[in-house]
């Protein structure tokens, strides 16, 4: 299927890359407003926060040190129940509203648009969803759901697009030469068996990849926190004496990852390989 180009209009309200600012989509009735939890009060006066959207709060996990959290609401009051959750929770630092611009989103829009992209977050399991209940989803028409769904793809593509990969699954679907020429492997001692992608955020290390049980006396601080801090949040898990990932694990480079994987300092670029023997470093460097 073919991809065409979109175009985002930002707006930053306040004149600043880290204050207010508005997003809007081409050929998208849609419209988003991130609102920094300090600008909330002063937004009182912003006519999209009077009606109905759904709205995202976006801050740091209290359980885990390499996770980040988020809650996912919807209100027909958007500026009244910000302003609740600034009393009511304290762990989120940034809004993201969406809202019709046409205002054309009735209760039961809202309430499927909230049941769905909490869906969607919870599948893709990069953020800690803090929502203690699970979001009643409103029966609405078929033209309607048609309606709502491309509405969602369009929320997607704005939040991603904001930096926020809340929707955004870690792996992509890919071919079967497209898997061949992409997982790289590494097999070392102390049991290291893994896994892993190179992806546009970073080195994806693959579900059920085995890292080294134990490490070497020179094996860096930073990586030996990271690693232990993988184990306590339940990224790698103890299975029959084998270290193993429960899921897959985004790493900001090979490096990283091999380093975790192999308990030692390693060079990412010569470390991973894929199944013919040839080094990520070559693969990067083919034309």
């Amino acid at each position: 299927m073919r991809k065409f180009g979109k175009t985002i209009k930002i707006f930053l309200v306040d004149g600043e890359p880290n204050g207010r600012m508005t997003c809007e989509l081409s050929n998208w009735t849609g419209k988003a407003i991130k609102i920094p939890r300090n600008r909330v009060k002063e937004s009182r006066d912003r006519r999209e926060l009077d009606g109905t959207g759904i709205y995202i709060l976006f801050g740091k996990s209290d359980k885990s040190q390499t996770r980040s959290a988020a809650y996912i609401g919807e209100a027909e009051g958007l500026f009244n129940r910000l302003n609740q959750h600034l009393s009511s929770k304290d762990f989120w630092n940034e809004a993201l509203v969406v809202v019709s611009k046409d205002e054309n989103l009735n209760k039961a829009h809202i309430k499927y648009l909230e049941s769905r992209l909490h869906e969607i977050a919870t599948n893709v399991d990069r953020y800690e969803i803090l929502n203690g209940n699970l979001p009643t989803r409103s029966i609405i028409s078929e033209s309607d759901s048609a309606e709502m769904e491309e509405f969602i793809d369009n929320v997607k593509l704005l939040v991603n697009s904001l930096g926020y990969k809340i929707f955004d699954d870690l792996r992509k679907a890919q071919t079967s030469e497209e898997l061949k020429n992409n997982t790289f492997h590494i097999q070392a001692p102390r049991g290291a068996d893994a896994m892993g992608q190179m992806t546009n955020e970073g080195f994806l290390v693959l579900k059920d990849s085995q890292i080294a049980v134990s490490t070497t006396n020179s094996f860096p601080k930073a990586m030996h926190n990271l690693r232990m801090q993988l184990i306590e949040d339940g990224f790698v898990i103890n299975r029959n004496q084998r270290f193993i990932f429960s899921q897959d694990y985004l790493f900001s480079s090979p490096s990283a990852a091999a380093a975790v994987v192999m308990g030692r300092s390693a060079n990412g670029l010569t470390e991973w390989k894929l199944s013919d023997g040839r080094i990520l470093k070559a693969v990067e460097s083919e034309s």
